[in-house]
This record gives C-alpha cells, structure tokens and sequence, in this order.
C-alpha cells in the first residue's frame, strides 16, 4: 500500500485537474487529496505459502497447493473527533492449512466501524475490541498468525464522568469466521478508581472493578429429547476486582460467576436426560501477588477454572470442529512461561477451562484447572564478583497446574451420567491430579559491548495422557539453550543458537540450532533446525529434520519475510492462546506494510 498510495493519488488528481476549469480549483482539489492523505492511515499484511510434497511430513493431498491469508485495513480522521475504518479479508484461493474452514471467501469486506472520542465519552459503532478485567469475562481481540478475530459488531460506549469513575456498555453480536453469531451480546463495566476519589495518599493504587456479560441465544436441535430440558435463552457472567498498590508491593484478585447452561463437551451439547441437574454453573478466581523492587522482582499468580468456556454460540464449543477457538467471549490463556526457542515449545500446556466428559463406559470428566505459578528476577551489580563490568540478569519461573479433582457418582456409586441425578462435586483447593509443570532458569550476560548470551535450562513434567489423548502416558524431560549474540557494528549482527532436549518417554531425544546473520539493520538471513536424533519406541518415524531457511528485510513500516522449509505438527501459541497444526513442507512469503 506504501508503494501503491502515491499512484492512487497522482491518478485521481490529475482526473480532477481535466474536470476543473481554473487553476484556482485544480490547487485547492489537490489540496484536498493531500488533507485525506494525511488523515488516512492503514495496513496491509499478507501471509501466503506454497505447499510442497515431502517424503519426511507426507504428501499434501488437498487442493490449492499455494493459498494465502490477506489483510487491508483502511483508517479515516474526519472532522475533529471521529474515525472511521474498513478491513477487507481475503483468502485465495483457500486460507493457509489448520486455519478456521469458515474463512471462504477469496475476498470479503470483513469490519468496518466509525468511532467518536471526546475527553469523557468514547463510543464506537460498528465492530469494537473489548476487554473487562483480565479478560476472564470478556476480551475480544484479533490475531492473524492464529487465525483468531473474535469482534463484536454493533455498539460500544465508554463513559468518563469523573477522573475516578468510567462506565463502559456494548450490544450486538460476535464475528465467527465471515459471519456473526446468531446470538446477542450485551455487557456493562464499571471501573472506580478509590485512590483519587478518597483522595488517599497512604496507597500508591486502589481500585475496583465490577462487570456483567450476557449471551441472548435460542437453541435449536432436531433431537426430539431438547423439549424435555428447561434449555436458558440468557447466560450471564459477573464478575469483581480489586487492585491494591503499596509502596513496593501490589496485589490483584477476580472473581467470576456463570450463571447455569447446559454442558458443553467436546462432542455435542448434553441433552441425555433431562432434570434440572442437567445445568452447570462456572466459577473462575484469579489472584496475583507481587513485590518489585530495583534490581530485584517477584510475582505469583493462583488461578482456578471451573466450567469456564463461554462461546457466543454453543455449537462453537465442540473443540474437534472449532480448534481456533472463534466465538469465544473470554480470554483464558495458559499461565506460563511463554517459550522464545523451538524444543521448548514442543511440550506446551492449553488452558483447560471446560466441562467434558470422554469414554462414557469408563468415564472420565474435565471440569477445570487449578494451578499457579511464580516469577523471580535478579539483577546481580555491575562490578560484584559474579556481575562482572556490566552486571548479569537471573530469572527464575515455576509452574504448577492440576485438573480439579471431581468425584461423579451419585449416593449409589452411579456414575452421574448414567442416572437421573446428572450431578458432579469438585474440591475447591486440591492440586493431586498433576498435568503440568516446569521450572524454567534464565541467565542473561554481556560479556563487552559487543558481545552477550542467554544461558536457558527447563525441567517440565507433561500429561499427555489428560492433555492430548487417553494413552496413559506422561513425561518428564529437561532442555538446555546456549546462545550468543555478537554486533559488528553497522547493523552487522551475528546470533549462534544450540538447544538440546532430553527425555526418555514419548519421541526421545532432540537436538536444534539456528545461525542468523544480519548484513545490516534492514537485511538478514538465518537457518534452524531441529532433528529428534534418537529412535523412539513410540513414535513412529520419528527421526525428521524440520529445518527452515528464510530471511527477512525490512525498510520503514515495510517487512518482507521468506522461508523454505518444514513445520513439525503441535502446537503454534501466542500469548498462551494455542491453535493445532499438522506437519507440512513449503515455501512461505509474509508481507506486511503501513502508512
């Protein structure tokens, strides 16, 4: 668009200044055409890939072996307080592999909104982002790399009567795929800042926050069993926040209630039977404690989940057909560290927020998590015996998450599902049913001005036979990361990078590398790979480079980006949100501009 934009104008001024008679109004046309100019601005980003046959991953049997996924987003200032925006979309001639099947269209006007926004009032119409609190009761936000739009169309206001209160109030309904849900959405916050209405000087932060969505929805089945059931049109969640700041330390608690729906799992909405029982409330608790300090930092963070997922729409929350996730309302990340290297995001925990039931003759149910984990950092001083000339960094995080303990059977010892009395208990505070766990140390060390290295080791504990399938498995494993960084002056960079993964379950033994060369600030080329080395007893075939060789170059706002190479199949995350892939082989090109 960078490119194209001035094209775009000459053509259009030079159309004006034939249809003008005088100089006069053929100056003040073109100074028309540079005040929108100005007051425009936009992104266009385009990811396409060339998928190729591959002994190793497999032959790629679908149709449209080169497909991409393309975004241009158009921002208009007019007048003094209004913005005004369109996106289009396009997927041609399909969208990329793993992503979201109802992105069909080889080009779509997908978003188009105009905003107001004056010193106390904020009001959008047409389709808004919005987050309440932490996002356990509503966050809508955009991601293209995982393929993730859950917007709202309709209408959304924020109110600032006092420097201390803001009330914040949508209507309308989700984007799913191409499309919206047939649902409504409707919420209201309200947030109030107590430290500057009481005026108190003894705290450094106290505020608190209380929110309200709800999701309007019919269902409808042909099963002739849904009349039976009291089905409820409206679901609601509440929520309620506070947030404390003292001196050095701050601490943040939530808590969230949904109201009764009927489960969801992972296969279709329960309708077996039909009580009252068959209704299931959720609950979320979130709490962060911290104290921060220069040099020195600490925080930890307890969360539980129970019955959590909340889909504008219910069909949505069948997992097998929805593995991006569209139509979600709330924002439930996993809550650890987020990894930089490749080995170390093989074994990756998912949230686990929902209520499922898997193998009705030897039943097993999910309702939740529970877990909590904490960061350390450490700067040891410049000129100490272990900081050296220019300091060194330690950072420290452990994690722990557990399914909720559930106990399913009725005073008889019937399974609940299997009886009228469709009914489940779960221990508020129980951590036995281990799923995940990892401790992660980090050191960071600048040997001169020139040269630096992070020095990585992870000792994780993974469930695959809870997290991914019933195969009775788990595993322990370690990874070590060696890297080194070393400027050459004039955007010259060169970056050596050695991982190792260890462990005697599942596909054994990993070894990857990666060598990135930076010829100055705008150009550079790299090269990775990562070989699991060691034959496994489990995996068949194991024994795959998945290797990628690309490079990146970049001017202003503009990024263009190539790579030729293999994705091993898991997981792909961002921001602890995860979408599944399978293995492929190809050629990627991404692009991507503003102005």
């Amino acid at each position: 668009m960078k490119f194209h934009l001035p094209i775009i104008i000459t053509v259009l001024a030079s159309s004006l200044c034939y249809s003008q008679e005088s100089s006069n109004k053929v100056n003040d046309s073109i100074s028309t055409i540079n005040k929108i100019k100005n007051n425009l601005s936009g992104s266009f980003e385009s990811n396409a890939q060339w998928y190729l046959n591959d002994k190793k991953t497999g032959e790629f049997e679908e149709d449209n072996h080169v497909r991409a996924n393309s975004y241009l987003r158009l921002n208009y200032f007019f007048l003094k307080n209004f913005t005004t925006g369109i996106q289009f979309e396009s997927y041609a001639p399909q969208a990329l592999l793993n992503y979201d099947r109802q992105f069909n269209k080889e080009i779509d006007l997908a978003q188009y909104y105009v905003n107001y926004k004056a010193d106390k009032i904020d009001a959008t119409v047409g389709y808004f982002y919005e987050q309440y609190g932490s996002g356990l009761i509503l966050r809508t936000w955009e991601d293209t790399f995982l393929g993730l739009n859950n917007s709202i169309r309709g209408g959304n206001i924020a109110y600032k009567p006092l420097d201390y209160l803001e009330v914040k109030a949508f209507y309308g309904s989700q984007r799913v795929g191409l499309d919206i849900s047939e649902s409504d959405i409707y919420g209201v916050n309200v947030e109030l800042d107590l430290k500057n209405a009481l005026s108190t000087a003894s705290m450094d932060q106290l505020s608190v926050g209380l929110s309200y969505v709800n999701r309007s929805s019919d269902f409808t089945s042909t099963s002739e069993n849904t009349d039976k059931i009291n089905i409820p049109k409206n679901v609601g969640a509440y929520s309620a926040r506070v947030n404390v700041g003292f001196k050095d330390v701050y601490a943040n608690v939530e808590y969230v209630y949904k109201q009764k729906d009927i489960r969801l799992n992972n296969v279709q909405p329960n309708i077996v039977s039909f009580s009252e029982n068959k209704l299931f409330d959720g609950s979320a608790v979130l709490f962060n404690l911290g104290y921060s300090r220069k040099g020195f930092g600490i925080n930890y963070t307890f969360r539980r989940l129970e019955n959590m997922s909340f889909f504008s729409q219910r069909e949505d929350a069948n997992l097998i057909n929805n593995p991006t996730q569209r139509g979600t309302l709330n924002y439930i990340p996993a809550l650890t560290k987020q990894q930089d290297y490749t080995l170390a995001n093989i074994y990756l925990y998912q949230a686990q927020p929902g209520l499922y039931i898997e193998n009705y003759e030897a039943p097993r149910v999910k309702a939740g998590e529970i877990g909590n984990q904490v960061d350390i950092f450490y700067n040891i001083p410049k000129g100490s015996l272990f900081g050296g000339k220019y300091g060194t960094k330690l950072s420290a995080n452990l994690s722990y998450w557990a399914a909720l303990n559930i106990d399913v059977s009725d005073p008889d010892g019937i399974p609940f599902f299997s009886s009228d009395n469709l009914t489940y208990t779960s221990d508020f505070l129980n951590f036995k049913n281990k799923l995940y766990s990892d401790f992660n140390f980090e050191v960071k060390k600048k040997w001169s001005k020139k040269w630096s290295s992070i020095f990585t080791y992870i000792n994780l504990f993974y469930n695959s036979d809870y997290l991914v399938e019933a195969n009775g498995r788990s595993l322990n494993a370690w990874i070590g990361v060696a890297e080194t960084t070393l400027k050459m002056g004039k955007g010259k960079s060169l970056r050596l990078e050695g991982q190792h993964l260890s462990t005697n379950d599942d596909a054994r033994n990993w070894l990857g590398g990666t060598v990135e060369y930076f010829f100055n600030s705008n150009f550079g080329l790299y090269l990775n790979d990562s070989y699991n080395y060691e034959e496994s007893p489990i995996v068949e075939n194991s024994k795959i480079h998945f290797f990628n060789l690309g490079g990146s170059y970049s001017k202003g706002a503009t990024r263009v980006a190539l790579n030729y190479g293999r994705q091993r199949g898991g997981l792909i995350c961002v921001g602890g949100v995860c979408r599944p892939v399978s293995p492929n082989s190809g050629i990627t090109l991404n692009l991507s501009t503003s102005f």
